[in-house]
């Protein structure tokens, strides 16, 4: 009986997913890359560092060898008075270099560049640890200047690279210098020791740091270098704490990254929070704005656009199940009254005290809408027949029936119930809505506060009214319509004294439609108006063509409820140049029963135009003889139903005595309508009934038709 609760849409549901996750998937990929190119590049600068710090290193000490290299040269050279080295100036050497060197040594080639001969000095006071044989000198010298396997000298005048080596468990420097000659030459070695002290005293003028000497090899070449000894197999290792540039400026510049980073983070967090936000509101709005497209806001229920959903499930039910179900329309009687008595807020009050007293009357899975202004609907499935929704009906008009208690004041209204069941009327949803409409329809006409089941003859009903609203209004601006006249006879004399205009619609594919068929329905749909004006106007050309008769025409109580109907009839009548005094308006009691003082005065304007106005159906209703006293009628029409069953000595036939009697004692002219045996009219004429009407007589006949009766009772008469 209630609207069902609404989820967020799928795209409420994967907005968050969709959009939000890859924006933190890409700043997680855009940090990692940039933490990774931080990292990389910062080690590559560390490594860069320390490989300078060890080229810085590499280089300063060989400088220190350079300048011993230097004075072991200067030794050479004053040994040898700037003469290539010979032999001869061995002693001279050995003196010079012992104070600067550890060892020294003068190795003798000959004309081939072979050693020959060697002499070693070590110094003074210092116990011999090193020897300089030929293989440590060509090991240390390398195959810059001497072949290893020859022992030849390979350069004419070469210095060798200093470099540092481990003899004898020392860090030695090395340096060589070679003479050569045409009659030989010497090889001249010089060998120092360098000690700890001599080489962090080197560390420290490159800015080195933690400079140390340890044994065994290095474990990482960019932090030092090894010493080898003669065989090759390091020994020592010079080793110090390069300096990390790339570790000091990331540092610095990671907390540049990681700090927006996190704040990057964070907004996303935020975003990520503030669209969770968005979302839920977008989707409770989406929940909302789906509820009011499908409900009621005044009372809550569904709407029509519900009611059809839920209806079409329940018809798919019943075409799997078999069971039946109903579809009520419900019409409130008398709710205008207490809107236009008490105002539009008590009116809402009503229809959500209505909501709720036909909520409380209904079995959970019926349920209830409301379509707008005073109109609701059931649907009540698992109908075993139609007994079921019968007695809910009738408990509904009860329930209706009692009081409301509306703003301390109370309030009776009724209601008008239309039923149409399934499957037994129809299968679909629309046929279903539509047939339970024309079923309230009817109960309405048939005096409102009762329920209606939907029966096939309404269904022509259905269909007339498509007709009208579809093809009536192309009938009138087409000039498609007929008019039928049927005579009006003088009582006492067998003479045409009058002419009623009937309409007749000849449809093209519906044939002749008789005007009880169409008209109800020309008033309801506003058709009425235009449809009026056709008859009056074209009744007023006919009758030109017949004077001295007078043209009846039958007036809607629409017609004449419209402000400006006087005119309209005044215009017609100048358009056309139709004696106004030969005009007869039919008015039933309905013209001026709901407004006597408006239908009166438009009743006396007539009257000053020279038109005669008659009361058509008297007798029928219940304030005739008021009527008759207070309006200005210049013809009374006694109702046909009266003489269909006439007897002479019977009820009617007292009645129509005692009007025709009335008639003429008010100086009015008395019609009688239906006349269709010679008893009634024999009857009538005893009565003193002025004038006859009725198939005994004539019946209904085009326009042409009566000019050939005219012609025909002239020409008669003249005979």
């Amino acid at each position: 009986m209630h609207a069902p609760t609404f989820q967020p849409s799928p795209a409420t549901r994967v907005f968050l997913p969709r959009l939000l996750w890859p924006l933190v998937a890409l700043l997680i990929v855009i940090v990692a890359v940039a933490t990774g190119a931080l990292l990389w590049v910062s080690r590559d600068a560390d490594r860069a560092a320390a490989l300078a710090a060890r080229e810085r290193m590499q280089a300063v000490i060989g400088m220190q060898l350079e300048a011993y290299g230097q004075t072991l040269d200067a030794s050479l050279k004053a040994a040898a008075g700037n003469e290539p080295l010979g032999p001869a100036q061995t002693g001279a050497f050995l003196a010079l270099a012992r104070p600067h060197f550890d060892a020294t040594g003068v190795f003798t080639l000959d004309a081939e560049g072979r050693i020959v001969g060697a002499e070693v000095a070590r110094g003074a006071g210092v116990r011999p640890v090193l020897s300089l044989d030929t293989a440590i000198v060509a090991d240390l010298l390398g195959r810059a200047l001497l072949d290893a396997q020859d022992g030849r000298a390979t350069s004419a005048r070469r210095t060798a690279p200093p470099k540092l080596a481990a003899i004898d468990g020392r860090i030695v420097a090395v340096l060589a210098i070679s003479e050569l000659h045409a009659a030989g030459g010497a090889l001249a070695v010089g060998l120092r020791a360098m000690n700890r002290e001599e080489l962090a005293a080197l560390a420290i003028d490159q800015a080195i740091g933690n400079f140390m000497v340890g044994e065994g090899p290095i474990d990482d070449p960019a932090r030092g270098f090894d010493i080898a000894a003669v065989d090759g197999q390091a020994v020592y290792h010079v080793a110090w704490t390069p300096e990390r540039p790339g570790t000091s400026w990331r540092g610095k510049v990671t907390g540049l990254v990681i700090g927006p980073a996190v704040l990057a983070l964070l907004l996303l967090a935020l975003a990520i929070l503030h669209a969770r936000r968005v979302s839920a509101e977008l989707a409770q709005t989406q929940e909302h704005v789906q509820a009011l497209a499908v409900s009621d806001p005044l009372s809550g229920l569904p709407n029509r656009l519900l009611f059809a959903q839920r209806l079409e499930q329940e018809l798919a039910r019943v075409a799997r199940t078999g069971e039946g179900l109903a579809v009520m329309f419900l019409d409130l009687d008398r709710f205008k009254e207490v809107n236009d008595s008490f105002g539009h807020q008590a009116g809402d009050e009503l229809i959500k005290a209505v909501a709720r007293r036909l909520m409380s009357h209904l079995r959970g899975t019926d349920v209830l809408a409301r379509f707008g202004g005073d109109e609701f609907a059931i649907i009540q499935p698992g109908l075993k027949s139609a007994d079921g929704a019968e007695v809910l009906a009738r408990r509904i008009l009860e329930a209706i029936a009692e009081p409301f208690e509306i703003e301390h004041n109370a309030v009776t209204i009724g209601v008008s119930i239309g039923i149409a069941l399934a499957p037994e009327d129809a299968h679909d949803r629309e046929t279903l809505m539509r047939l339970a409409d024309t079923a309230l329809y009817q109960a309405k006409n048939d005096g409102r506060n009762r329920h209606s089941f939907f029966e096939r003859r309404m269904d022509e009903a259905i269909r007339m009214r498509k007709l009208v609203a579809d093809d009536l209004r192309e009938a009138i601006s087409g000039d498609l319509l007929d008019l039928y006249y049927q005579p009006i006879f003088a009582a006492e004399r067998d003479e045409v004294v009058a002419l009623e205009a009937l309409l007749r619609w000849r449809h093209p594919e519906k044939g002749m439609i008789p005007p009880d068929r169409f008209v109800a329905m020309a008033e309801q749909s506003g058709l009425i108006l235009p449809l009026g004006d056709w008859v009056l106007r074209r009744a007023c050309l006919d009758g030109r063509r017949w004077p001295g008769l007078r043209i009846a025409v039958n007036v809607s109580p629409i017609q004449f409820r419209q402000r400006d109907y006087v005119d309209t009839v005044g215009r017609i009548i100048d358009e056309t140049g139709f004696d106004p005094t030969r005009l007869e308006l039919e008015l039933t009691e309905g013209v001026v029963v709901e407004d006597a003082d408006a239908a009166e005065a438009a009743m006396m304007q007539l009257r000053a135009k020279g038109v005669n106005l008659a009361l058509d159906d008297f007798g029928t209703g219940y304030s005739s003889l008021i009527y008759l006293r207070r309006f200005a009628f210049d013809k009374i029409k006694i109702d046909r139903s009266f003489l269909e069953s006439m007897e002479a000595t019977g009820e009617s036939a007292i009645l129509v005595h005692s009007i025709v009697h009335l008639g003429r004692a008010l100086g009015l002219t008395v019609t009688a309508e239906g006349v269709e045996t010679k008893e009634q009219q024999r009857f009538l004429q005893a009565l003193g009934c002025h004038q006859l009407q009725g198939y005994l007589l004539a019946r209904p006949m085009p326009a042409a038709e009566i000019d050939t009766l005219l012609g025909a009772r002239r020409r008669a008469g003249a005979a």
